[in-house]
């Protein structure tokens, strides 16, 4: 018996998707300032695509009208129209200011400009400080060598023999002169900046704890004790130290009050720039949703290049007839983009309403396929459409994947969402006694109490997600004379 390859062929259906609707899927879940960057990455491509950034008039309120934020039309009319009502806009701007209403002159206007403050980053905070030093070249530059190995937290992470060979310096002959130089960093503002670890960075804080005595306890307990005090063993830190449990709890809160990260003090934090897609507010006891025409720019196409597209004739016309083919299908897709993440805010606000009347505790459990069917597309298509989208709301600006959630099940027979459970997790912490806080499964017996059956190390990650504090540190506290707080 033989073995013999044999070929065959079989039809059989398959999704398929095309490259353009690849590229829409991918414009879809891309955030408003990502797509906006796109768009002007397409328009530098295509000669037929002109990206214009939304103008702005100012409305009766005095406040700013977005003028392409109105209803899209369609054709050479339309076109003429936007012409026209984009050079009213600018006549509207360029008027002359009403009386009594105040304006800056060209000089000013530009001197105001220059006087925006920068973001002043820590390293750029540390050579001001060693610029008003005494000091020689050589001790300035190995100062500076220092403050530019920094990281980010103010942490000096990497050796100073390292320094010194980056340098092209001899480490061992001139191993005084950087240390001398980490002294002089050291010293410097914010304090702790320049430490090669967490307990030496404290240490170099402790001149903001007033008490001496309780400044010198706060030194020995970080110098050798630190991992006690990381599992709050006071009594431990008490018997190693030979010292009342009470004083090292005094010390203890005064280490807390110091800062791990100094670095964050100054420059930029790493915080996200949000930008909401869409924007609810209550109109005559209506919720009413609208798209924020600010987060993307305008994109028209250039009708100059389509007449010229038709007196042209032969293969290069083929060639400009793809591009003017790609620009009127990137204008059909920015508008079906619009309207999906419009639709889909609706239906999300439509349920979600309890949400917006009266806050966290009212929010339901909501799932992708109920806003699907609403909206009448996949619920992959929705998924894609609340990612990286958010919406400005009374109550501060969300993720709309925040209204996404499944429900936590009670035996009155209705659902929570996790949302509505930590918030009413966090208000029975804030009505606790300080001197005898809820550990976690104390509060999960309260809540099953009340009908709500959670495990404990649910709560547990929710309290985590909220960042407040465990029980033990709370109680802590409240033996101190605190307030029990949170996060």
């Amino acid at each position: 018996m033989s073995n013999s390859l044999v070929l065959q062929t079989r039809q059989a259906q398959a999704t398929v998707f095309s490259p353009r609707l690849q590229q829409a899927v991918r414009l879809l879940q891309l955030s408003s300032q990502e797509y906006a960057q796109a768009l002007r990455e397409a328009a530098e491509l295509n000669p037929f695509l002109e990206v214009d950034e939304v103008p702005t008039v100012p409305n009766a309120d005095g406040g700013l009208e977005n003028t392409a934020g109105r209803t899209p039309q369609s054709g050479p009319d339309a076109d003429a129209a936007a012409d026209a009502e984009a050079a009213a806009a600018f006549d509207r701007i360029t008027a002359a200011p009403p009386a009594g209403s105040q304006h800056l002159s060209h000089d000013e206007s530009f001197d105001l400009m220059q006087r925006v403050a920068l973001p002043d980053s820590l390293r750029a905070h540390l050579h001001a400080q060693l610029g008003v030093l005494r000091l020689t070249e050589r001790e300035r530059a190995f100062a500076c060598a220092i403050v530019e190995a920094l990281d980010d937290d103010g942490y000096l992470r990497i050796s100073l023999e390292d320094i010194a060979l980056a340098l092209g310096e001899d480490p061992g002959s001139a191993e005084s002169e950087w240390r001398t130089a980490l002294l002089r960093v050291q010293a410097l503002e914010p304090p702790g900046v320049g430490a090669r670890s967490v307990p030496e960075c404290l240490c170099l804080q402790l001149d903001a704890i007033a008490q001496p005595e309780v400044r010198t306890l706060a030194h020995r307990i970080l110098e050798a004790h630190i991992d006690l005090l990381a599992a709050q063993d006071y009594g431990g830190i008490a018997r190693a130290l030979g010292a009342a449990v009470a004083e090292v709890q005094r010390a203890a809160a005064g280490i807390r009050r110091l800062n791990p990260r100094p670095g964050w003090c100054h420059g930029e934090t790493g915080s996200r720039i949000v930008v909401a897609d869409v924007s609810v507010k209550k109109v005559r006891g209506a919720w009413r949703t609208t798209l924020n025409a600010h987060a993307v720019p305008r994109v028209k196409l250039n009708n100059d290049c389509a007449h010229l597209l038709d007196a042209q004739r032969g293969q290069q016309a083929g060639a400009l007839k793809t591009y003017l083919d790609q620009a009127r299908w990137m204008v059909g897709t920015v508008a079906q983009r619009a309207s999906t993440i419009l639709e889909v805010a609706r239906a999300i606000v439509a349920r979600q309403r309890m949400f917006l009347e009266h806050g966290p505790l009212a929010m339901k459990p909501l799932g992708l396929k109920e806003i699907a069917d609403e909206v009448g597309v996949h619920p992959s298509t929705v998924s894609r459409t609340v990612h990286n989208k958010y919406m400005a709301t009374p109550a501060g600006v969300f993720e709309l994947q925040y209204f996404f959630s499944r429900g936590l099940q009670h035996t009155a027979g209705g659902a929570s969402a996790p949302v509505a459970m930590q918030q009413l997790i966090r208000e029975l912490i804030s009505i606790e006694s300080p001197t005898a806080p809820l550990s976690d499964a104390a509060l999960a017996r309260q809540l099953a109490q009340q009908g709500f059956h959670i495990a404990r190390r649910t709560i547990t990650k929710y309290r985590q997600t909220m960042e407040i504090d465990p029980v033990e540190r709370r109680r802590a506290r409240g033996a101190g004379g605190g307030q029990s707080a949170t996060a």
